[in-house]
């Protein structure tokens, strides 16, 4: 008997966000639940049809607003939801068609590596060979249903080769990471794909402990694009919150790729690692970029960033 396909939806909006600050950093990065390992190879696998959308709540509008003002918040979700659109489902089919747009020239470009630097950041991205560009409205469930998994969606994305990642990333916005714990200031030190150095003005040791989680969880699993035209980054504030905060600039994710990226990805792990398929228990979003930082595309003869 086949049984129906599953669906997920989670509410989100922490209203104490500190409530983990007196915690040991590593029993903080022991629970994952619900985002297990099973978890992401479920999402990479298409076998979850799946979207988060954020709405006001006092969990979030109070951190970020300094009280729990949900008329505010609306008033700053609506244009990032195309809820003030005359037609909010055309605008949105509109919007992705620009993203597929985005993904299509990306696709054509056949970069093998992307590089961020200013700012603080120097830092070179290998992109795994036969991954895909992908936006939000490219994704499908196993079954053929299409998904928008996010929204608000700014981001066109692709997965890293994890080897192949080197230098050192500034983050351009706090972290909220998956579990628990708040991350200020931080940078990062990449040699051979893995993250070799950690430090924050706070939350450095949550973020040592959440990449010893197991050995993808210091590596590269996903790279994403966004351009200064995105609602989210037009605010010039920072919601801390990562489904919110991902679409304001670029970003990257520590942990676990996503299958789907991946057309011709063979079926056994140790094929997957020995094409540089990260697999990981996290998957950690965090933002680099911003107007101050270039990102250029390096071509196949490594000589022609873009």
């Amino acid at each position: 008997m086949r049984t129906a396909p599953l669906g997920l939806h989670r509410r989100v909006g922490d209203p104490n966000r500190a409530l983990l600050d007196d915690v040991d950093s590593e029993r903080v990065a022991s629970d994952h639940m619900p985002f297990t390992a099973s978890f992401w190879g479920a999402v990479g696998r298409g076998e979850i049809s799946w979207a988060f959308i954020p709405g006001p709540c006092s969990g979030l509008a109070k951190p970020m607003l300094g009280q729990p003002n949900l008329e505010r918040l609306w008033e700053l979700l609506t244009p990032m939801l195309r809820l003030d659109a005359e037609d909010p489902e055309r605008a949105w089919g509109e919007h992705l068609a620009r993203l597929q747009q985005r993904v299509d020239a990306l696709e054509r470009q056949n970069f093998v590596a992307l590089r961020f630097r200013r700012g603080g950041t120097d830092l070179t991205v290998g992109l795994l060979p036969g991954a895909r560009w992908m936006s939000v409205g490219g994704m499908k469930t196993s079954w053929g249903t299409p998904m928008v998994v996010n929204l608000p969606s700014e981001e066109v994305f692709t997965t890293p080769d994890y080897r192949r990642t080197e230098g050192l990333v500034r983050m351009t916005r706090p972290i909220n990471l998956i579990g628990g714990g708040q991350v200020e200031e931080l940078m990062l030190r990449f040699e051979q794909g893995r993250a070799v150095r950690v430090d924050a003005a706070r939350g450095a040791e949550l973020v040592r402990a959440q990449m010893a989680v197991d050995p993808g969880a210091a590596r590269l699993g996903e790279v994403a694009l966004v351009d200064g035209s995105s609602p989210v980054g037009q605010t010039g504030m920072v919601f801390g919150d990562t489904l919110i905060d991902e679409n304001a600039t670029c970003h990257i994710a520590w942990g676990n790729a996503y299958a789907f990226t991946a057309p011709e990805l063979p079926d056994d792990e140790e094929a997957q690692d020995a094409l540089g398929f990260n697999r990981s228990a996290v998957h950690q979003d965090a933002m680099i970029g911003g107007p101050e930082i270039d990102v250029l595309g390096v071509d196949h003869d490594g000589k022609r960033p873009r």
